[in-house]
């Protein structure tokens, strides 16, 4: 029987390979980064299954595929910055903002992440978002990060937010607003 490419036995020392085939701990500041883009990755395909509005699906599929060039980009140390997202992409995601944006009215106050299933998956995925952008801002290898990739990082956790709020709206559940004691 012929072996399985799925596994290669070289991380079984605690290593794994980078892209350009340099080996790193398996807990390096780079690595917690690109393992954090692909935690938010599969929660996105969750999410993408929870969805109804295929706009919304669309989007989120294109975002996935996105943060996996986000991933290889991370996962790069030897070659130059390859520019996994740009400008057009931090772009296209705030159109998608204000457009959800648009549609939820604004502003209402600060939201316990809730609602419906999907929304609060979407809260789930923008928490991790955020945990991504920590993580990709501790890489300490002296390896710079392309600037467009830490926008892209920011705006997406925004998106998810006003995709939560949309999510709710389209379903007709009312936001939980945070009431200060």
């Amino acid at each position: 029987m012929k072996k399985s490419n799925v596994y290669t036995r070289r991380g079984d020392d605690g290593t794994t390979g980078l892209v350009g085939g340099q080996r790193i701990p398996k807990n390096h500041s780079r690595l917690e980064a690109y393992g954090t883009m692909d935690e938010l990755n599969s929660l996105l395909g969750l999410l993408v299954t929870e969805l109804t509005d295929e706009a919304d699906r669309e989007e989120l599929i294109r975002i996935q595929n996105d943060l996996f060039a986000v991933g290889c980009e991370l996962a790069t140390i030897d070659r130059p910055t390859r520019h996994a997202v740009g400008a057009d992409d931090v772009d296209r995601l705030e159109r998608a903002i204000d457009e959800a944006d648009a549609l939820c009215g604004g502003w209402h106050g600060f939201i316990l992440p809730g609602g419906s299933h999907p929304a609060a998956l979407a809260h789930v995925c923008r928490t991790v978002c955020r945990r991504l952008e920590r993580r990709i801002y501790s890489i300490d290898d002296g390896v710079p990060t392309d600037p467009a990739l830490l926008q892209y990082v920011n705006r997406l956790s925004d998106y998810l937010f006003v995709l939560a709020k949309k999510i709710n709206i389209l379903q007709g559940v009312e936001e939980n607003i945070w009431r200060n004691r």
